[in-house]
C-alpha cells in the first residue's frame, strides 16, 4: 500500500479521524484480527455473526497503523458510514496514484469455472516478468478485490485480479474500482446458474469485464476462448483488441495433441503464429491445457516475451487449496483433493482426469467421492444425474455419494448400470470417512469433489491426514 496518514484517508473516503497519534499507514490492509500485517489497515465490518469493531485493539497490538471502521473504537483510524464502499475508494484511489507514477499493469480475469487456478499459474507467470501481486485464494467479491488492490506499492509491475459475479453489474462494479488493461474471460459455464438463470445471462454478466476495457490504441486487450461461443461472440462488445485460445483453427494461442502422464498431468504442443513449442505441466487435469494457454495469450498480450512464459509454465504448482491437489500417502493411496467448489463442467473435467489416471495405472482401483453442486437452480436434479451416469460411463471402478442433496448422482449410476455396490450413498461427511477408512486398499486413488458447504473437502482433509493422533473430523477439520 503506498503510505497514507489518517487525515489524507479520511479525505479520500469521506471519513472523520479519530485518536490520531500522527500514525503513517504503509502496510497492507486486511479484515482478520489473527493475522494482522504490520503497518496495514484494520478494516472493522459488523457481520452477521462476528462484529470486527470487537478485535480493533488486538489488531494494533499485534502491529497494525490504524482501524477504518463505521464507529469509533478508541484505536487510532478513520470512521465512515460504510466500511467496505471506503475500501474500495481506498482502492481506486491508491491505485490511480500508482498508475500516474509507475508502469502498473491490471489484469482481471473471469470465468464460471476454473479462474482460481488461472489466476495463480498467471501469477507465477508474469512474476518471470515483473513483481506480481495477485488475489489471494478466490478472495474475488467486493472485500478481495481492494484488498488485493491495496497491496500492490511502487513495485509492483503486474497486479492480477480475479473477479467473481453472482450477478449482473458484479463485474462492473469490480472495474470501476480497478479498471483493467487486459481481461481474460476462460468461459460460461453453469456455475451460479441458479441465480442468473441461464447461461445467456451469465455471458451478459461475465461479458461486463471485456466492455471495461480502454480502446486497442490505449492498449486494451480483451482475451477470450475462441472454443466457448458464448465468449468468443464478446468481441463485440469491446473496442479493445481481441486475442483468442484454445483448440480452435482460428485461435491466436493454440495447443493441439494433448496428452497425460499417469499422474494426469498434461503435455502439448503450444502454437502461436509461426512458432511452437512443448509445454509440459506439474498440474493435474487435462482441463490445464486451456487455461494455460489462456495464460499465454494474456502473458503475450502484456508483452512478456513467448520463451519466458514457456519456461515458466514447466515450473508452475497449484498454489490454492483444494484444487485438483495431489497427495500421495505413505501406504499407497493417492489422493485427489479437488473440494473447494464444483459445478457440472469441473465436476465432468475432475472426472475424466480421475479416469485418466486409472488407465494410466491399470492395476489401481479408481474412487469417486462426490457431493451436492450447489446454485443450479431447477436444472439441479438433471445435471447430478448426469454425473452419475458419466461415473460409469468413465468406468470409474468406485461411487461414494454423499449427502442428500447429491443422492442423484447415486440414482444417475445406478440407472446408468452401475451394481453390487460399485455406487454407494451415504448420509453424511461422518458416514463417507467411516465407509473410506474400511474400504480403501492400497493403490486406490481417490477423487473429492463437490460444492464447498457439502464439506466433501474435510472428508478429503482426514484421508490424508489419516495416521495422526487426532481423530481425524476434529473441531478444526469442520472450520
Amino acid at each position: 500500500m503506498i503510505p497514507m496518514t489518517l487525515p489524507e484517508i479520511a479525505e479520500i473516503v469521506g471519513g472523520t479521524v479519530v485518536h490520531d497519534d500522527g500514525v503513517t499507514v504503509d502496510g497492507p490492509s486486511f479484515l482478520d484480527s489473527r493475522v494482522a500485517e504490520r503497518r496495514g489497515l484494520f478494516v472493522a465490518i459488523a457481520g452477521e455473526r462476528v462484529d470486527g469493531h470487537d478485535y480493533a485493539r488486538s489488531a494494533l497490538a499485534a502491529g497494525a497503523a490504524a482501524v477504518l471502521s463505521s464507529r469509533d473504537t478508541g484505536q487510532p483510524g478513520v470512521v465512515v458510514e460504510d466500511p467496505v464502499a471506503a475500501l474500495a475508494a481506498l482502492a481506486r484511489h491508491s491505485l490511480a496514484t500508482l498508475r500516474s507514477t509507475c508502469d502498473l499493469r491490471v489484469v482481471a480475469l473471469t470465468g464460471s469455472q476454473g479462474k482460481t487456478s488461472a489466476k495463480d499459474v498467471l501469477a507465477q507467470v508474469l512474476a518471470a516478468a515483473g513483481t506480481t501481486v495477485a488475489t489471494y485464494g478466490s478472495f474475488n467479491n467486493e472485500l478481495g478485490l481492494p484488498l488485493t488492490v491495496l497491496r500492490a506499492d511502487s513495485a509492483t509491475r503486474f497486479l492480477v485480479l480475479e473477479m467473481g459475479a453472482r450477478h449482473v453489474g458484479d463485474l462492473t462494479a469490480s472495474c470501476a474500482v480497478a479498471s483493467p488493461l487486459v481481461s481474460l474471460v476462460l468461459n460460461v459455464g453453469k456455475a451460479h446458474i441458479g441465480e442468473f438463470g441461464s447461461q445467456e445471462a451469465i455471458a451478459r454478466a461475465k461479458g461486463e469485464i471485456v466492455e471495461a476495457l480502454p480502446p486497442a490504441a490505449e492498449g486494451g486487450v480483451a482475451v477470450l476462448n475462441a472454443d466457448d461461443p458464448l465468449v468468443s461472440a464478446m468481441a463485440s462488445r469491446t473496442s479493445a483488441r481481441v486475442t483468442r485460445f484454445g483448440t480452435h483453427r482460428d485461435a491466436d494461442v493454440r495447443f493441439e495433441d494433448v496428452r497425460l502422464d499417469d499422474l494426469g498431468r498434461a503435455t502439448y504442443d503450444l502454437v502461436v503464429g509461426g512458432a511452437r513449442r512443448t509445454v509440459s505441466l506439474g498440474l493435474i487435469g487435462e482441463h490445464h491445457a486451456t487455461n494455460t494457454a489462456a495464460v499465454v495469450a494474456t502473458a503475450l498480450a502484456l508483452d512478456v516475451p513467448l520463451d519466458t512464459v514457456v519456461d515458466a509454465l514447466a515450473t508452475v504448482t497449484a498454489t490454492s487449496p483444494a484444487r485438483m491437489e495431489l497427495f500421495e500417502r505413505a501406504d499407497g493411496i493417492t489422493v485427489i483433493n479437488d473440494a473447494f467448489n464444483a459445478n457440472p463442467d469441473s465436476m465432468r473435467a475432475a472426472l475424466k482426469t480421475l479416469a485418466a489416471i486409472g488407465r494410466g495405472r491399470p492395476s489401481a482401483r479408481t474412487v469417486a467421492v462426490l457431493g451436492e453442486m450447489l446454485e443450479l437452480g431447477g436444472a439441479s436434479r438433471d445435471e447430478h444425474d448426469a454425473v452419475g451416469r458419466l461415473v460409469v460411463r468413465l468406468d470409474i471402478h468406485q461411487l461414494v455419494v454423499v449427502g442428500q442433496g447429491a443422492k442423484p448422482i447415486h440414482l444417475g449410476a445406478c440407472l446408468e448400470g452401475s451394481w453390487g455396490g460399485e455406487s454407494v450413498f451415504v448420509p453424511d461427511p461422518d458416514a463417507a470417512l467411516a465407509w473410506l477408512r474400511a474400504n480403501l486398499v492400497p493403490g486406490d486413488v481417490v477423487l473429492f469433489k463437490s460444492s464447498k458447504a457439502a464439506q466433501v473437502r474435510r472428508v478429503a482433509d482426514a484421508v490424508m491426514a489419516d495416521g495422526a493422533d487426532e481423530p481425524a473430523l476434529s473441531e478444526e477439520n469442520r472450520r
